[in-house]
């Protein structure tokens, strides 16, 4: 007798694939599209970057409205393959949008953005204080 481990997902799973059967192998959903993100921040900025491959440089728009930065665009489906050897599709297509609420210190006005090999990298620089000024009590 072999003891397997109780695992509450695959139950779930299975409970799922039997009242709607498995989706896994049909055709993507082609608005699910989420780019993944990356955020750091240094002494001078935050960076923001966002994995965009396949995706024109001119279907992406950038915009800053209500000191929240919007990053939206379309990944394009090409059109339907009807090859012999293809077996899977498991690449997402289809609008996105991402949101980002700007920190109090990032300058607004001197954000940058720049895209390379499918990879939109934004730059906010934090505006610089004028430094600590302590105050003597009398």
């Amino acid at each position: 007798m072999t003891v397997q481990r109780f695992d509450p997902f695959q139950e779930f799973r299975r409970h799922i694939i039997e009242a709607f059967g498995d989706k896994s192998d049909a055709a993507p959903n082609l608005s699910s599209f989420t780019p993944s993100v990356s955020v750091r921040e240094t002494d001078a900025a935050y960076l923001i970057s966002l994995d965009l491959p396949g995706v024109d440089k001119d279907a992406i728009v950038v915009d800053l409205k209500d000191n929240a930065l919007n990053i939206s665009g379309e990944r394009k489906f090409e059109g339907e393959i009807k090859e012999e050897d293809y077996y899977r599709l498991e690449s997402r297509y289809g609008r996105f949008e991402r949101r980002f609420s700007l920190p109090d210190n990032a300058d607004a006005d001197a954000i940058e953005a720049a895209y390379k090999n499918g990879v939109l990298t934004l730059t906010l620089p934090k505006v610089q204080s004028k430094g600590a000024k302590q105050i003597s009590i009398n």
